[in-house]
């Protein structure tokens, strides 16, 4: 679960506080009550759409047994976190990590004394990771030059959004320096990209994915085995300080369908991932 979602959970967990404060408004009788039914069941169906592709779907598919077919001789368990294969007996099972290594970084982030020592860093953390594996994987980075006027009004908005922040906690005078230098430091760095942006400098998205096969005499060794170079991986690569999620449900079919044809425009690319900024 990345950020923005665990945001996003909060506050839709907020939704019935804000009516349980409010019930005295709704009247007498069973109006406050039935408000606060609908308000939790609002809740229940908007985290069941949000976490459908992790939560609902695989434990539907789990509990009901489907399986799917995603190519001919290929198909995707009924967990939806591999994709197999059999071969006169032999079991293929394969999975995929999403791991967002390498964020781009706009030209004015980068303090200039540091870009080759931490260059120097994460050569030597990634030649670290590969030597301590020893099965094959592959590590793939889908580009794209993004819209560079969505994402303009994007940087716009969170500007507005940590100014808006800096002055009520300069208002209130409760905040400490190091909250307000924070601030500060990320209005700038939203600034900074902006500035780049209107000198030209076209911002990149980017989708970074590992990828990697076990094999097994059934189906059950091979996700055994798939799901513990899985774990290796997650471990090895710890020290690129970034999170590693096993991928399931829709995007696993949608990465595998990757192996075959690329995307062929940017908005097919965004509407399955997350982009780096």
């Amino acid at each position: 679960m990345d950020e923005e979602a665990i945001i996003f959970s909060v506050f839709t967990a907020m939704i019935p506080v804000i009516v349980i404060a409010n019930m005295s408004s709704f009247g007498g009788g069973l109006y406050p009550y039935l408000a606060l039914i609908f308000a939790v069941l609002t809740i229940g169906l908007i985290l069941m759409i949000t976490f459908a592709d992790f939560v609902v779907f695989p434990l539907a598919t789990s509990i009901l047994g489907i399986t799917f077919q995603p190519f001919k001789d290929y198909k995707i368990t009924k967990k939806q976190d591999a994709v197999i294969k059999s071969v006169r007996g032999i079991y293929y099972a394969t999975g995929f990590i999403t791991a967002n290594l390498f964020a781009f970084e706009f030209k004015e982030e980068q303090v200039e004394e540091n870009v080759e020592e931490r260059e120097v860093t994460s050569l030597q953390n990634w030649e670290k990771a590969v030597m301590s594996l020893d099965f094959p994987f592959k590590f793939h980075v889908l580009s794209a030059g993004l819209d560079v006027q969505s994402v303009r009004d994007e940087l716009e908005g969170k500007r507005s959004y940590q100014e808006f922040n800096l002055s009520k906690a300069l208002q209130s005078g409760s905040a400490n320096d190091v909250i307000i230098t924070d601030m500060q430091r990320k209005i700038s760095i939203i600034q900074a990209k902006l500035d780049r942006i209107a000198q030209g400098e076209r911002p990149i998205g980017a989708v970074m994915y590992f990828e990697t096969t076990a094999v097994g005499i059934s189906e059950k060794a091979a996700l055994d085995a798939l799901s513990e170079q899985i774990r290796r991986i997650q471990v090895a690569f710890t020290g690129m300080d970034v999170q590693l999620l096993r991928v399931v449900g829709r995007e696993l079919y949608t990465l595998y369908k990757f192996n075959f044809m690329l995307p062929t425009e940017v908005v097919e690319m965004e509407s399955n991932f997350d982009k780096e900024q």
